[in-house]
């Protein structure tokens, strides 16, 4: 079968929320059928990317998206009533490539992973009808109207009028999709249960959980020896109680639950334990984020090749997300090696389970002060939370078993 995958960012490498989970899909999709991608890059050295992708695909087309002058020239959206993050993320030159591809390839499915690749459908000027129409799959992951309503809740005037603007056109436009595609996808129950609330006559939804290598992410192994650039970023926290933050540092999502951390939660632990340290661990740090360093035994680090060591680190994650949307890959993999988590319940929310022995639920300065203090102070509290945790998702979140469900949807 040959399947035209669309993704509004490049599928490789998997190092942050959306790029873990469409990679694996097409890494699944690729041991049965014959992939063709088509993908959008937002920061110039990803385009390096294109031969390890090329190993598992056969890539139409790839096109860089501008972070600033493409999101100033989507605010022309203001003007025509359009979503501008579907503006944002449409371009001329790789519409031009799709539709030579469907024309001269005939893909049996077209597989769209955010909502916004469905301009490449809604805009094509191939004539997609008949009986040898391609199948159409949506990904939608989160619904990303919702992720802009929440932000037009945390900001004040002129944003908060932008975000909403957006979340309701968005919002229409995702109706728009779930009505012209067979298929729409959802990454946790409470997505797709939000949009079925939302919009009752939406048609053929479905839920496919994230995975987890847990074979990647595997807590017996030493990945403390062996770099230089690991141990340099480590050195000195020997004996000392390490709590993680991990993530996409310019991620406003992010960057808004570390900065409240660092405020309301952090300095009252400080007080209670002064050597405590804490790891911000992720690429392209934001500015406030980078004037963390150095304060109070916090350590930015920006990107790091390997992340497998600074969970083996830690003592406890944290994550204290505010504003948040589906699986939340950071909890998924410091469950998987084995450390105890403190999270929102925004941040929990498609882990699909109640807190626990493996997690515990914070929502406020004082509740997370207490729960990490409990951890903090009992090492083999710790230990048990994280032997737990990695059990809970052995048996819950396998990328081979969610992944199965999706050949049900191309016949």
């Amino acid at each position: 079968m040959k399947i035209l995958y669309l993704a509004h960012r490049i599928p490789y490498p998997p190092n942050k929320g959306d790029k873990i989970r469409s990679f694996h899909q097409i890494k699944y999709l690729a041991q049965k059928h014959q992939i063709y991608v088509a993908a959008l890059y937002d920061q110039k050295q990803d385009i390096e990317y294109h031969l390890d992708l090329s190993k598992l695909v056969k890539i139409v087309g790839l096109e860089y998206v501008n972070p600033y002058w493409d999101k100033l020239w989507s605010v022309k959206g203001l003007l025509r009533d359009r979503p501008l993050s579907v503006l944002y993320f449409y371009k001329k030159k790789l519409q031009v490539k799709i539709d030579s591809f469907l024309l001269t390839t005939r893909p049996d499915v077209i597989f769209c992973f955010s909502s916004v690749m469905a301009e490449y459908v809604l805009g094509s000027k191939v004539q997609l009808n008949g009986a040898d129409r391609p199948r159409l799959i949506m990904d939608f992951c989160d619904l990303d109207s919702d992720k802009w309503k929440q932000y037009a809740q945390s900001f004040s005037f002129p944003y908060n009028w932008v975000y909403n603007w957006e979340a309701r056109l968005l919002f229409e436009y995702e109706k728009k999709v779930n009505q012209l595609f067979d298929h729409s996808i959802f990454v946790s129950r409470s997505e797709a249960e939000l949009f079925l609330t939302r919009f009752p006559q939406a048609k053929n939804v479905h839920v496919i959980k994230n995975g987890v290598d847990t074979t990647y992410f595997d807590p017996q192994k030493n990945y403390l020896e062996g770099s230089t650039n690991i141990v340099s970023h480590l050195q000195g926290l020997e004996g000392k109680l390490v709590l993680m933050f991990s993530g996409a540092m310019d991620y406003q999502a992010n960057v808004d639950g570390v900065l409240w951390f660092c405020k309301e939660v952090y300095p009252y632990l400080r007080q209670q334990l002064p050597e405590l340290c804490f790891l911000i661990v992720g690429s392209n740090p934001d500015k406030k984020i980078l004037d963390l360093h150095g304060q109070n035994n916090i350590m930015v680090t920006g990107f790091v090749p390997d992340i497998r060591p600074y969970y083996q680190r830690a003592d406890v994650c944290v994550v204290p997300l505010r504003l948040a949307r589906g699986i939340q890959n950071k909890v998924l993999e410091a469950m998987a090696m084995a450390r105890p988590v403190v999270l929102t319940d925004k941040a929990r929310q498609g882990i699909e389970a109640g807190p626990g022995d493996f997690f515990r639920e914070a929502n406020h300065p004082q509740e997370f002060v207490e729960q990490i203090m409990s951890l903090l102070k009992d090492k083999e509290k710790r230990r048990q939370a994280g032997r737990l945790a990695r059990e809970f998702v052995l048996e819950n979140f396998s990328w081979e078993k969610s992944l199965s469900q999706l050949e049900d949807l191309f016949n």
